[in-house]
């Protein structure tokens, strides 16, 4: 049971005091074997959902943990699954009764168990290159877990400028709370974007590139040497970062026009 039906079922008398109290103390960490302890209170203390980092789990491990913290909650975020072990991970969801949200070129996948109204702020989500966009569906798929709509525009980047700036005049018009701006090889799609809007750009380096400056390197130095200012920078590759922080921005920017 999700936290706000433990208090909305205590505000109808449905439950006892002690019963709630009961059911809130047993909430905050469930341990899962002896392999995981999962944080259910984070939603609520930051905004910011579970999330599952799958990279060095095994599938089993990874489906005890879903369960259990589907038990709980109305959806769960499983991040950077194996390639091997992402259909299996899929497949299992579905077979649960689950529903699944996938990205193009990503193996995070969002799993809940029904579809919840979108109620948070909007967040504009921009690559330079399609190579860019696995990251960047990262990002989307964190924003959708907390409830943000999306706008997104992919290979964009500063090689044919002229492409970009349709894109801006739609996030403008759609008035957009915060965007996230993906780019690897020299990462300058980010400081462009944030020298021509007034909403927050958070940059997102991704590891594409070679030479000098490869795996993002140059993509990284350049966001955090940039001149433009309103712009905040994230790791590299860091697609999930860059979403929570964009939708924690977004949802507290729809919460005051309420």
């Amino acid at each position: 049971m999700e936290l706000l039906d433990i208090l909305e079922s205590l505000k109808m008398q449905k439950i006892s005091v002690q019963e709630a109290r009961k059911m809130l103390s047993l909430y905050s960490v469930e341990k899962i074997e002896d392999f995981a302890q999962i944080d259910m209170g984070r939603k609520y203390r930051k905004g910011i959902p579970e999330v599952i980092f799958a990279e060095r789990k095994q599938p089993d491990e990874v489906r005890k943990i879903v369960k259990k913290v589907l038990a709980k909650s109305d959806s769960v975020l499983v991040s950077r699954i194996p390639k091997n072990d992402y259909k299996k991970i899929v497949a299992f969801a579905k077979k649960s009764g689950f529903k699944t949200s996938e990205g193009k070129n990503t193996t995070t996948v969002l799993i809940y168990k029904k579809s919840s109204k979108v109620s948070g702020g909007k967040v504009g989500i921009i690559t330079a290159g399609t190579s860019d966009i696995g990251v960047a569906e990262e990002a989307r798929l964190t924003c959708e877990a907390m409830k943000c709509t999306c706008v997104c525009s992919y290979d964009v980047g500063i090689a044919g400028m002229h492409r970009m700036f349709p894109v801006i005049k739609k996030f403008i018009e759609d008035e957009v709370d915060v965007i996230i701006v993906a780019a690897g090889m020299e990462g300058a799609l980010a400081s462009v974007v944030s020298s021509l809007v007034d909403v927050p750009v958070i940059g997102l380096p991704t590891s594409v590139g070679y030479g000098y400056g490869e795996k993002g390197v140059a993509a990284l130095a350049s966001m955090l040497q940039s001149c433009s200012l309103g712009l905040s920078v994230v790791n590299i590759d860091n697609g999930i970062g860059a979403g929570a922080v964009a939708a924690n921005i977004a949802n507290r920017a729809q919460a005051r026009r309420r």
